[in-house]
């Protein structure tokens, strides 16, 4: 049978045709699911600029329905799920993107910080420490270890936090000696005898100015010895001249207890002059003869406008109308009470006692030495 070459010459343009009809179907399929999904997209981060999570989280749901494999689109749709506190949410879209096999590497770590924040948002400490650890190594690994030092400073665990704060400063993240060594006075506190004092004594080699070793210390070394802890304390005031209102007290008891209340009296006073104290001011009357006390009081006053030092000098003055007296102290020191709290410089949390670590935002060293009266 002999072939027509006229069917060949008739097939190539049909072939040719319907292979580009093809083409373009193909193309504009293509166009239209690749419109779609911007649309979605850009009307998502239109919610979300306007504050509409609601909103964005459904343009962002449609975006993902499109383009299930657009790893972009999952981040964004945890990081919202996690920002309206729906931390079952953001876990489930976190840990579907872990599940991919197609993630890179760098998506990888980026998901398994994401999830870890979910956890840490969520509260579930020790499912964030998990995750937080699997990240060493990584480009996130400075971001997990400072989540690691607040989760182990939350659940109290302070050896562990020594050692995150240690790793930190090693890999220059910050100068963290000032924790570690309140670390190791946290640490101290639950030790006994010499193990204690040689804990506050490296919490002292690793920050010589902070005060709250050598306060510790001194506490520790009181009992038995006033004489050493009266010289541990002096020692401080002198290469720490701030510290000296968080010590006063202290150095006026030890001083009293070891019979040197006139180096005592001399430090405190230097001090003073430098700067009017109300604390300092304190420690310097309970080191005076009774008669001499309440002048202190009025020596203050003419250096500070104080309500304190007023109501205090006041306390020991007869008035003309003395049956109205017990009553006008006692406006005067509920009025002048909330002057002798301490205010942290970092939140604003104010407290009776000074904190080395706020109990509000728990910022370390944020309390100044002074009350909100001489701020």
């Amino acid at each position: 049978m002999d072939f027509d070459l006229s069917w060949l010459l008739w097939g190539l343009p049909i072939a040719f045709v319907l292979g580009w009809v093809a083409s373009r179907l193909d193309l504009r399929q293509l166009r239209i699911e690749n419109r779609q999904a911007p649309k979605a997209y850009f009307r998502g981060l239109n919610f979300l600029l306007n504050e509409q999570q609601d909103q964005a989280i459904d343009a962002f749901i449609e975006a993902v329905r499109s383009d299930p494999d657009t790893s972009e689109l999952h981040f964004a749709l945890g990081n919202l799920f996690r920002r309206r506190g729906e931390y079952e949410r953001a876990v489930r879209v976190h840990e579907h993107l872990l599940s991919r096999g197609d993630l890179s590497r760098a998506e990888r770590h980026r998901a398994q910080h994401a999830l870890a924040l979910d956890f840490l948002k969520a509260g579930l400490l020790d499912r964030a420490e998990e995750a937080l650890r699997k990240l060493e190594g990584s480009a996130f690994e400075g971001q997990a270890n400072l989540a690691l030092l607040a989760i182990y400073e939350r659940s109290r665990d302070f050896a562990q936090a020594a050692e995150v704060a240690a790793r930190l400063e090693a890999t220059g993240q910050g100068d963290f000696s000032g924790r570690r060594a309140h670390y190791l006075c946290e640490l101290a506190a639950q030790a006994t005898g010499e193990q204690a004092e040689r804990l506050l004594r490296e919490a002292k080699a690793l920050a010589p100015s902070s005060a709250r070793p050598v306060l510790e210390l001194a506490a520790l070394q009181r009992p038995a010895d006033p004489q050493r802890s009266f010289d541990t304390l002096m020692a401080l005031a002198k290469q720490s001249p701030s510290s000296v209102p968080l010590l006063a007290r202290a150095l006026a008891q030890d001083g009293r207890a070891a019979g040197r209340e006139a180096e005592a009296l001399a430090l405190l006073q230097a001090s003073y002059d430098q700067l009017a104290s109300l604390d300092v001011l304190e420690a310097i009357v309970s080191l005076q003869p009774e008669g001499e006390a309440r002048d202190w009081y009025a020596r203050h006053l003419d250096r500070e406008p104080s309500l304190v030092a007023a109501t205090k000098w006041l306390a020991g003055e007869r008035l003309e109308h003395e049956q109205h007296h017990p009553k006008v102290q006692r406006a005067l020191e509920h009025a002048s009470r909330p002057l002798l709290r301490y205010r942290c410089a970092a939140c604003g949390f104010e407290a009776k006692q000074h904190f080395w670590q706020c109990p509000g935002c728990q910022a370390w060293d944020s309390y100044p030495p002074r009350h909100v009266e001489e701020l």
